[in-house]
């Protein structure tokens, strides 16, 4: 009898704990939060075909290690984590970030939250390297403090966080541009005082001399338009140092995040390539307008009043270059504020030169260079500047 008591008793307190416990046990859980990077990476199971839990001793040799992320798009998901060169990260196997180097990066997967649907409201996170497989023990989240305790940064006029920029290539860039800009002193010395001339600035008579009276097929022609190029890609990427900032181009030309080397030589293509296309364009623009005979003075106004503004630009890149760290919302505004300078200068250049040779209250001439002049400069101005 005693021990069928004992029994009863022993199996009323097993009964009791269980029931406080259960309780405990269900507060414990782990709730999915969204925005919030875990330890908990899997790696892929050949003989399985399914993903498995990762061990750091145990699985050696894995190229990609994965893990599913909740990511809410109007939060900020700011990840840091130090990668090797070439280490790539992928949402849903989509290409969102390339490392162009050795380095510390902070990214913000928020950014890529409506580009990439999510699978049952989730999305597989990968990072994989070519070679080597990654050590994602360097993958935390980013403690957003700073921007949470200033509400007043929140507003509607505050600049979205930007992703980490390594600045090595944009000094390579400044040092090549330095050194282009030397190299065509020299090698094209009457050239570059009738572009970079302050006084042959000022006077429309230069148009009649050095690289300006050249075809632009020559190499003089090329080289100058080429420096050009580099000097305001280099500010534009700097400028969006998010390439989705550029949506049109970021649909056309995918280009991964943290490659600024890779954005730097895209913008270069793109403007030297638009600059090529202006003359194109004004050739058959002045055909359809029967305006063949301004055609030639309208371009080479154009490509002098930039390429001499031009020159200014790597100016402002140093200034972004040394200051960024301490203000970049001021930065931001200056180096958008050159770049709007450089294009309204120039068409206003255009306009007075015309207007000197023929008068642009004639419609037909105010209408041909609203068309060739005035519309593409606000296409521009929309996705460079004003794209933010």
């Amino acid at each position: 009898m005693f021990y069928i008591n004992r029994t009863r008793y022993s199996l009323g307190l097993l009964l009791l704990f269980l029931v406080l416990a259960w309780p405990l046990r269900a507060q414990v859980l782990p709730l999915e939060q969204k925005n919030t990077l875990t330890g908990d990476w899997q790696v892929y199971d050949a003989g399985s075909g399914d993903l498995v839990p990762y061990a750091a001793n145990l699985h050696t040799g894995y190229a990609a290690v994965h893990q599913w992320v909740a990511i809410a798009p109007t939060k900020p998901f700011v990840i840091e984590f130090t990668a090797k060169k070439d280490l790539c990260i992928f949402l849903n196997n989509q290409l969102v970030f390339t490392a162009d180097s050795t380095s510390s990066y902070t990214f913000d997967l928020s950014l890529w939250g409506k580009e990439v649907k999510p699978v049952n409201g989730r999305h597989l996170l990968s990072v994989w390297h070519p070679s080597q497989q990654p050590n994602v023990g360097t993958f935390r989240n980013r403690v957003q403090t700073e921007l949470n305790s200033n509400p007043e940064m929140q507003g509607s006029f505050s600049v979205r966080l930007r992703e980490y920029v390594n600045q090595n290539a944009f000094i390579i860039f400044m040092l090549l541009i330095g050194l282009l800009y030397g190299g065509l002193k020299t090698t094209f010395p009457s050239d570059f005082h009738a572009v970079f001339g302050l006084q042959s600035f000022w006077r429309t008579k230069t148009l009649e001399e050095g690289i300006l009276t050249k075809p632009l097929s020559t190499w003089s022609s090329m080289l100058f338009i080429l420096v050009f190029s580099l000097s305001l890609a280099l500010l534009i990427a700097a400028i969006h140092t998010n390439v989705q900032h550029i949506r049109i181009f970021n649909r056309l030309f995918p280009v991964s995040e943290s490659a600024i080397t890779t954005k730097i030589l895209f913008y270069t293509f793109v403007i030297f390539s638009v600059i090529l296309i202006k003359y194109l364009f004004l050739k058959v623009m002045g055909y359809i307008f029967g305006l063949e005979q301004i055609v030639q003075l309208q371009f080479g106004e154009f490509l002098r009043s930039l390429l001499f503004l031009g020159l200014f630009l790597p100016v402002i890149m140093l200034l972004y270059l040394a200051l960024n760290q301490a203000a970049p919302d001021t930065l931001l505004t200056i180096s958008s504020m050159a770049v709007l300078l450089v294009l309204v200068i120039t068409i206003v250049r255009v306009f007075v030169t015309v207007n000197k040779k023929t008068s642009v209250i004639n419609l037909h001439l105010f209408s041909y260079l609203c068309a060739t002049e005035v519309i593409p400069l606000a296409v521009m101005l929309k996705f460079i500047v004003f794209n933010f």
